[in-house]
Formats: structure tokens, C-alpha cells, sequence
């Protein structure tokens, strides 16, 4: 009995994650689609200019947001969570979490 229970406990927190995952595969779809149409700056090139700027942390990834085409990317230091937002149009940064 216990192990039906722990697995029906399994069976119901992972429903939820299976609907986000295919949502964030959506959005890098549309990301690699628009960039392939010349709309957007290469992720990579913005790393390559963001990365650099943010000393002293861990570059934990990014994140595209195709509503707002923009790019969150991730980092850590110090034990807090920091986010730099940059319009993946322009590259321009749109605002850093400190």
C-alpha cells in the first residue's frame, strides 16, 4: 500500500512539469526560428557581451521570453540569484536584478 501511495505522489508532481517542459522547448523553438529570420541577436553573441560584465558569479543560463523577445540570462554570487534582461532584438540590456 505504501508503494501505490508513493506512487501515485510521483504520478501527480510530475503531470505539471511534463506542460512546462514542452513550453520552454516551444520558446527556444520560436527563439532559433526568429533568429534564423535576422529578428533576434544570437544568444551567443549576447553572452558573449554579458558574461564577461558580471565578475565574481556563476552563469547559470538563459531563459527566452518570445512575448517580450527578450532574453533573462542567470547567474549566482554570493549565494544570490542575479538576472540580467537584455531585448534579444537589439542586445541592449533592459535591466540587471542586484
Amino acid at each position: 500500500m505504501k508503494s501505490l501511495i508513493v506512487s501515485c505522489l510521483a504520478l501527480a508532481l510530475s503531470i505539471p512539469a511534463a506542460p512546462l517542459a514542452a513550453q520552454a522547448r516551444g520558446e527556444q523553438g520560436e527563439a532559433r526560428k526568429e533568429m534564423r529570420a535576422g529578428n533576434l541577436v544570437s544568444l551567443r553573441d549576447i553572452e558573449a557581451r554579458i558574461v564577461p560584465t558580471m565578475r565574481g558569479a556563476e552563469y547559470l543560463g538563459p531563459a527566452y521570453d518570445s512575448t517580450a523577445m527578450a532574453y533573462r540570462l542567470k547567474f549566482i554570487r554570493d549565494g544570490r540569484v542575479l538576472f540580467v534582461d537584455v531585448d534579444a532584438r537589439t542586445g541592449r540590456v533592459l535591466g540587471r536584478s542586484d
